[in-house]
C-alpha cells in the first residue's frame, strides 16, 4: 500500500464530508443528490431521439416483466405505466438499505407533433422498452423536383 500522510479512515471521512456538501448543494438547487435519486414521477428514465423517419423512446425498466408494462398514446402524449415489484425477502431478514422503490408508476412523455399515432411499435429487450413512433408521411423530408 502507498504511504499517504493520512489514514484510510481520514480519507473516507473526507470523501463522506465532500459527498454531504455536494448533496446539500444539489438539494438546495432542487436537483437529485445522487445518480440513483430521481424526482418522484420520473421513473422510468428515458432516452428520446429523432430521425428523418421516426421518434424513438428507450425506457429503462430492468427487472420488470414485459406483461407488467402498458404503453398508450393519445393526443401526442406517450404514456408508459406499470408495476415494479421487489423480489421476496427472506422471512427472517430485514432491510438495512433500500434503493429500489416499488409500486405502480406512470411516465407521460410529450412527443413531437409530426408523429403518427397509428404507426407505433414497442418491444422489450434486455430490460429496455424500445418504442418507435413513425413520422407522418406528410412531415418527412422529401426532394422536390424543379420544373
Amino acid at each position: 500500500m502507498a504511504n499517504y500522510p493520512f489514514s484510510d479512515s481520514s480519507v473516507e471521512s473526507f470523501f463522506d464530508a465532500v459527498q454531504e456538501q455536494m448533496d446539500q448543494i444539489f438539494r438546495s438547487a432542487g436537483l437529485p443528490a445522487t445518480l440513483r435519486t430521481m424526482p418522484r414521477g420520473r421513473f422510468p428514465p428515458v432516452n428520446i431521439g429523432v430521425s428523418d423517419d421516426a421518434t424513438m423512446v428507450v425506457s429503462f425498466v430492468p427487472g420488470i416483466e414485459p406483461d407488467a408494462l402498458k404503453v398508450s398514446m393519445e393526443k401526442g402524449l406517450l404514456t408508459i405505466s406499470g408495476t415494479r415489484k421487489t423480489p421476496p425477502f427472506p422471512e427472517n431478514g430485514r432491510y438495512y438499505a433500500r434503493e429500489r422503490a416499488e409500486g405502480d408508476f406512470t411516465r407521460v412523455i410529450e412527443l413531437p407533433a409530426d408523429v403518427d399515432p397509428d404507426n407505433v411499435e414497442a418491444r422489450y429487450v434486455d430490460g429496455c422498452l424500445l418504442i418507435s413512433i413513425k413520422k407522418k408521411e406528410s412531415s418527412k423530408p422529401r426532394l422536390i423536383a424543379i420544373q
